[in-house]
């Protein structure tokens, strides 16, 4: 007996063949989800003037994604594994001293160079300035991969920018960036305390983001856990219109005393000067030479 063919009233395909039947359902395609190439960008309404960028910077700042636990909450896991309920807890020991302050002269940026795990030291010469490009500076205060990671890959969007847009991202937009960037991972273990910093045609700008999200601008800051040492320093110090030469020697001595009262501080003093011709490394200095050369300075009298 020859084939029969005929559709239903759904579309499917109906074949015969003797006195079995059977029916074909309609081939369905597996579409691949495009919606990301439509990612719009990551900055938040803030104003244009404040972070220099105009409705054209779009898909430079889609977030970028990682596994997450395969679990219903990831926050609620990630809050259990670092609490003491935990059977087996999570407990991340970290600590740093980095600065930056404006003066009239530009901004001085000053770290040490230290990297610790509770007791253990694994390094005394981690880099913890990160070189954004020419005009922008970040430093690392908190988990070395995660400041490590995001602001490098701040770094990549804001070079984006530039190619897109034929001038450079401003700091405020910059710092923007990377505050939305981990805000998305906010709760899920992120642990950062960054300042970023640098020169755009608004002139100096300093602000200090966290992987809370948090954004603050200002014109000193002292993050990690020999911050307070270097605050002291700092307050006692500071001047506002004080010469090149001594605000480097603050921001070298506030770091060195820092990591004097602060074990998990140390190594060598790295120093940076930004300036509008963009930023200069001054140099490095070893905590111990610091030591025995301010030690040797004659001491004021007590009041």
């Amino acid at each position: 007996m020859a084939n029969l063919h005929g559709r239903l009233r759904d579309g499917s395909k109906v074949q015969e063949a003797g006195p079995t039947r059977r029916t074909l359902k309609p081939r369905t395609t597996s579409m691949l989800n495009l919606d990301f190439l439509n990612t719009q960008s990551a900055v938040a309404e803030v104003p244009e003037d404040e972070l220099g960028v105009g409705p054209d910077f779009t898909g430079a700042a889609a977030h970028p994604t990682f596994t997450l636990p395969n679990v219903s909450n990831p926050i609620e896991f990630m809050k259990h594994q670092t609490s003491e309920a935990a059977e087996n807890r999570i407990k991340i020991a970290k600590g740093t001293t980095t600065l930056a302050f404006k003066f009239a002269h530009g901004i001085i940026v000053a770290v040490d160079s230290r990297a610790t795990g509770g007791s253990y030291i694994a390094s005394q010469t981690v880099k913890k300035v990160i070189e954004i490009n020419p005009y922008l500076l970040g430093t690392m205060a908190g988990g070395a991969a995660d400041c490590s990671y995001w602001e490098r890959e701040l770094g990549r969007r804001c070079r984006l920018y530039e190619l897109r847009n034929k001038e450079r991202i401003s700091v405020a937009a910059a710092s923007k960036l990377l505050s939305n960037m981990v805000y998305a991972y906010k709760g899920m273990g992120l642990s950062m305390g960054t300042m970023v910093t640098g020169w755009d045609k608004a002139g100096p700008g300093l602000f200090y983001v966290d992987s809370d999200g948090q954004r603050l601008k200002g014109d000193l800051f002292s993050v990690g856990s020999g911050s307070t040492f270097a605050y002291g320093v700092l307050d006692a110090g500071y001047d506002f219109n004080m010469s090149v030469e001594d605000a480097i020697e603050l921001g070298r001595r506030s770091i060195y005393h820092a990591t004097f009262r602060d074990a998990y501080s140390g190594g060598s003093v790295n120093l940076y000067h930004v300036q509008k011709d963009g930023w200069k490394r001054i140099g490095s200095w070893d905590v111990m030479d610091l030591h025995y050369m301010y030690q040797s300075e004659p001491k004021p009298p007590l009041v």
